[in-house]
């Protein structure tokens, strides 16, 4: 996969912070949930609010500590 660098004011960035679900998560991964969004959100405004609220409520649990992590997901699934 090919990558590029882009410049940020650090506001900006300080924004996509509080965007990540977890702490190790790429900024790659920040952008595409928002420009997921942001194109349902043209489609459908009522699915993408629906896709917020599941993304606040995932923040929520990863902060208490309720996910699994890859490993134990491939394990629970037998892969």
């Amino acid at each position: 996969m090919e990558t590029t660098t882009i410049k940020l004011h650090m506001d900006t960035k300080d924004q996509l912070d509080h965007f990540r679900e977890y702490r190790n998560e790429s900024y790659d991964e920040v952008i595409r949930k928002m420009v997921f969004i942001a194109k349902t959100l043209e489609i459908d405004p009522q699915l993408s609010k629906e896709t917020v609220k599941a993304i606040e409520k995932a923040r929520e649990r990863v902060k208490k500590g309720k996910f699994l992590t890859e490993s134990e997901a491939k394990k629970r699934l037998g892969l």
